[in-house]
């Protein structure tokens, strides 16, 4: 995986993943509302709430959230 710096210098993994097409356009379409600036952003948002809904919240009892 490729490591890449982001503004606030967080380390970034990329990560490739298939998706369905409904998906896609789905987050096409997100982005065209102005809702996150690019595909990428709205992924890790989901994926940030997805750890802290499933996994964080469920360890420390109290919502732990990063980013």
């Amino acid at each position: 995986m490729k490591v890449v710096k982001r503004a606030r210098e967080e380390r970034m993994r990329l990560l490739t993943v298939h998706l369905p097409e409904a998906y896609i356009q789905g987050l096409d379409e997100l982005v065209k509302m102005g809702l996150y600036p690019n595909r990428s952003e709205a992924i890790r948002v989901a994926v940030r709430d997805l750890l802290s809904r499933e996994l964080w919240r469920n360890r420390s009892g109290g919502g732990f959230m990063l980013g």
